[in-house]
C-alpha cells in the first residue's frame, strides 16, 4: 500500500521519467513487508471494529496497522488520528513524534 502510494503521488504530480524512477530508487535497500493472507485477516479485525464503532479508518491506514500488527511492529506516524483507534483496541504501538 504504501510503496503504491508513492507511486500515486509522484504521478499525480506529473513526475517525468527521472521522478517516477525516484521512489524505486528511494525504496532500493529498504525492508517492505509483503502482503499476505495474515495480514489480510487481522486487517479484517481491526476495520470492521472500528466501523461498529462509529471511527472508520480509511482502508488504506488499516493496511499499514496490519502490517504491523503481523509483523508486531511499531508504526512511526505523523497522522495520528487515522491509527489512533488501532492502538487503544487492538495494541498497535504507534511511535509519536
Amino acid at each position: 500500500m504504501s510503496v503504491g502510494e508513492l507511486a500515486q503521488r509522484t504521478k499525480l504530480r506529473h513526475g517525468g521519467p527521472r521522478n517516477l524512477a525516484m521512489p524505486g530508487s528511494w525504496l532500493a535497500g529498504k525492508p517492505v513487508i509483503p502482503g499476505s493472507k495474515a495480514i489480510a485477516a487481522i486487517w479484517g479485525g481491526p476495520s470492521a471494529a472500528a466501523a461498529q464503532r462509529g471511527r472508520p479508518c480509511p482502508a488504506n491506514g488499516t493496511w499499514v496497522a496490519a502490517r504491523r500488527l503481523a509483523c508486531q511492529l511499531p508504526l512511526a506516524t505523523l497522522n495520528l488520528r487515522d491509527f489512533r483507534d488501532v492502538a487503544e483496541y487492538h495494541g498497535l504501538r504507534l511511535l509519536e513524534p
